[in-house]
């Protein structure tokens, strides 16, 4: 039995044995902290039922190994080529293409298609972001869980909110939502206007932790007049909340023990890295940074702590906007962006300027099919790696469990290309695998994150500790219904005749990502009057698509849903960049429904 992890792009980073003799038959590794007996379908169905690309292909023709990597070898030698490298293993031997970007004098891609916004809000108040330890959830009296469906994403981590007072705020009244004990059906976009409110009411009501609030948030005043900055009627209109809401709210958030699991669709917009702040700022009024049972949990930084000997010195171009039309060789690694970025009808004319556009992966998909070069990629159980985690503290050796003539690592296609076009400087697989390990904190023969604190923030903030938070003191809105909401023009839900609809991209349980599954439904409200099946042209400002309506009563009347990974939803998702933290704005636009002619 072999001991591996799954390199999927979740929370969870499960630890798990596989018999080499039935690799299609894994289990959950027993005694693992997050342990609880089940894997997801994405890793035990979705993984093996997936045609992989086995063959390797140049002008659409297939070829040998040798021939592809001949070719590859060649189209790097053109004057600085560009890696993009997606999510479809989060091992940390995808990094070492790097190396070989640095020395063919290549460009790589800085910002995010995920959680970029977030983590820049995170560091606006924190300094860094410190992960959570599950740990400390599971002794919260209260868990709120603020767009973040956990049975969906976060599947392993339910067991430790069982027996808790549980609060989902969230536009979608989701599985989770309906077993909560309180459900706030919140306006997309205004979970900053959420925290703000409810941190002023708090503080009108004195049950703010001022002992906290005295050592390590001394700003707070200034914070509160910022607050006070709002009308609240007004505030109260556009979020479609009642005084009854935000006191049902309150009574929660004033019990002694308090934790936020916080999701990335609360950041999917321009203004994404204010929310993420402001919840922060809420967190910080009711003193619940470096106290057990409490915090706020995002996405950590996992490979914050480590020295990264994969990160070089190389030029940088946008993720989410990629100029690939300034290349004349893309290295597509483990990603799709013909269908993952924003503007996909933008993004596919680049990719169609490229010369030779080159995709390593282990799946067919919109950009494989407009590839020159095609490379199939080993799967996690056919290689060495690294499993580090932005949802608990846990590092996990992936060991290989299959020997496999299908593809070639990260690794070796390095080396490869080192060989190949005459470069130096490469180590050894193993050594640089052991100088990840040696990083690593070692604890009852767990290794775990190198920066992992069992009480996060208890010293203070900053990289080193001992500094203060610091609270939101302003922001910067020109979306178009925050200006009409600054306006105090009242928005009246129940009586208003909707012609635009705000867009949800949240994850589903039968893809990832463009892996695997894909879905080709909308999820309408009953009141948009389409008819279960019934064929709908979606449109914004940015493109459209035809997709097939699923009534869905679980949604607010001004929403729509389209699960992120249904192919063709980026035609509609607007190709910008996020205030702070260069992020995908995935969620910054409404769409348009006609029925087909």
């Amino acid at each position: 039995m072999i001991k591996t992890a799954c390199p999927l792009d979740c929370w969870d980073a499960c630890a798990i044995t596989c018999d080499p003799a039935r690799p299609d038959k894994l289990v959950a590794t027993p005694g693992h902290p997050l342990y609880n007996g089940a894997l997801c379908s994405l890793l035990n169905k979705q993984m093996h039922e997936t045609p992989r690309i086995e063959t390797p292909r140049v002008e659409g023709r297939e070829v040998s190994m040798e021939e592809a990597l001949a070719a590859t070898a060649e189209a790097l030698k053109v004057a600085s080529p560009l890696l993009w490298r997606g999510s479809g293993n989060l091992g940390v031997m995808q990094e070492v293409t790097n190396l070989l970007m640095e020395k063919v004098g290549g460009t790589l891609t800085h910002g995010s298609l995920c959680d970029g916004p977030g983590q820049a809000g995170i560091r606006e108040g924190r300094g860094v972001n410190r992960l959570l330890p599950p740990e400390q959830i599971a002794k919260a009296d209260v868990v709120v869980v603020w767009g973040r469906n956990l049975p969906v994403t976060n599947a392993h981590l339910m067991p430790f909110i069982e027996g808790k007072t549980l609060v989902v705020i969230d536009p979608v009244r989701t599985t989770l939502a309906q077993k909560a004990d309180l459900h706030i059906q919140l306006k997309p976009r205004s979970d900053l206007y959420l925290a703000l409110l409810l941190a002023r009411f708090i503080t009108m009501e004195n049950t703010q932790n001022d002992a906290w609030l005295e050592e390590w948030g001394p700003e707070f005043d200034e914070f509160y007049d910022f607050t006070r900055s709002f009308r609240i009627k007004a505030l109260l209109e556009y979020m479609g909340l009642s005084l009854d809401d935000m006191g049902d709210l309150l009574l929660q958030l004033q019990r002694e023990r308090v934790v936020f699991l916080v999701g990335g669709g609360v950041q999917k917009y321009a203004i994404g890295h204010y929310a993420l702040w402001a919840i922060d700022s809420l967190a910080a009024t009711l003193g619940l940074f470096g106290r057990e049972g409490c915090g706020v949990s995002f996405l950590g930084e996992s490979r914050q702590g480590f020295r990264n000997p994969f990160a070089v010195d190389a030029p940088t171009v946008p993720v989410v906007t990629t100029p690939f039309e300034r290349f004349e060789t893309v290295l597509v690694q483990g990603g799709n962006p013909a269908a993952s970025m924003p503007g996909s009808a933008v993004v596919i004319e680049k990719l169609q300027k490229v010369k030779n556009l080159i995709y390593f992966g282990l799946y067919e998909n919109e950009t494989s099919e407009l590839a020159r070069i095609v490379l199939p990629a080993k799967n996690f159980l056919e290689k060495e790696d690294l499993r580090l985690s932005y949802g608990h503290q846990y590092v996990t050796p992936m060991h290989r469990a299959v020997e496999s003539g299908i593809g070639i690592s990260e690794y070796d296609f390095t080396a490869e290309m080192f060989r190949r076009l005459g470069l130096e400087g490469l180590r050894s697989e193993a050594e640089y695998l052991r100088e990840w390990k040696a990083q690593c904190r070692e604890e009852e023969g767990r290794l775990l994150l190198p920066d992992y604190e069992e009480l996060p923030y208890a010293e203070g903030f900053g990289p080193e500790g001992g500094e203060e938070f610091l609270f939101m003191d302003d922001f910067d809105d020109d979306f178009e219904d925050t200006r009409r909401f600054r306006k105090a023009r009242k928005l009246k839900d129940r009586e208003e005749t909707i012609s635009e609809y705000w867009l949800l991209t949240p994850k589903q349980n039968k893809s990832l990502n463009t892996q695997f599954s894909r879905p080709e439904r909308i999820h309408l409200p009953p009141e948009t009057g389409f008819e279960e099946g019934e064929k709908v042209r979606v449109s914004s400002e940015y493109g459209a698509i035809s997709l097939t309506a699923h009534i869905d009563n679980r949604l607010r009347r001004d929403c729509v849903l389209i699960p992120a990974g249904t192919k063709g939803v980026n035609f509609l998702t607007p190709p910008i960049l996020s205030e702070e933290g260069e992020g995908a704005c995935y969620q910054e636009v409404k769409v348009r429904l006609t029925r087909n002619e």
